[in-house]
């Protein structure tokens, strides 16, 4: 699947096999990658247009400083300390997990495995930024990598750091917080990043 955002557009296409899939806001291109390291293969799968990203709105709830999320657990722990040695490598502050971002991801990751599908839009029609916000998630940018058929942490994240787009959101040095979420059945996978704004 191959992706690009840039301000208020991007394009995309699913695959269907093991996939993975990452966007950003408000300027980081994104790639998505087959279980087979395949970068831009178009398979049987189509291009679609997205809806333009918004600003949260003014009445967003509190701050999201105070929401820090309980230490991550299992395949989540395991995700955000390969996450944060890759930041460290590149020079970027480690990520901290924020409950309001865990929640988006979360409920994602269990509406693409309740519906077998793996896609930056749910199955509401609902955008990244429009979950991130309905968590109460007040952000200036964010990002957002998913991905099926991976078994583990260590197998996700490979994909994702060979894969241009979602490795730029992965190092991304000006997010400061993250949420992950992983549902079953088929491994459904989910990283937000945010910069609360």
């Amino acid at each position: 699947m191959t992706k690009h955002r840039r301000k208020r557009h991007y394009r995309k296409i699913t695959i269907a096999a093991v996939a993975i899939s990452a966007v950003a806001v408000p300027s980081v291109a994104t790639a998505c990658l087959d279980g087979e390291g395949n970068t831009d293969s178009r398979g049987p799968g189509r291009w679609q247009s997205a809806a333009s990203a918004q600003t949260p709105k003014a009445a967003t709830p509190s701050p999201n400083t105070s929401e820090s999320a309980a230490p991550a657990s299992g395949a989540a722990a395991r995700v955000l300390e390969l996450v944060n040695s890759e930041r460290g490598k590149a020079g970027c502050s480690p990520l901290k997990l924020n409950a309001k971002l865990t929640k988006a991801a979360q409920d994602h990751s269990e509406d693409m495995a309740e519906h077998r599908a793996m896609s930056h839009t749910g199955s509401d029609g609902s955008a990244p930024e429009e979950r991130l916000s309905r968590a109460g998630y007040s952000w200036s940018s964010y990002g957002e990598n998913v991905a099926y058929g991976y078994s583990t942490p260590e197998s996700v994240m490979e994909g994702w750091m060979t894969s241009p787009g979602h490795k730029r959101n992965i190092l991304d040095c000006s997010f400061k917080e993250i949420g992950v979420g992983l549902a079953q059945p088929g491994d459904y996978w989910t990283q937000d990043f945010g910069t609360a704004g």
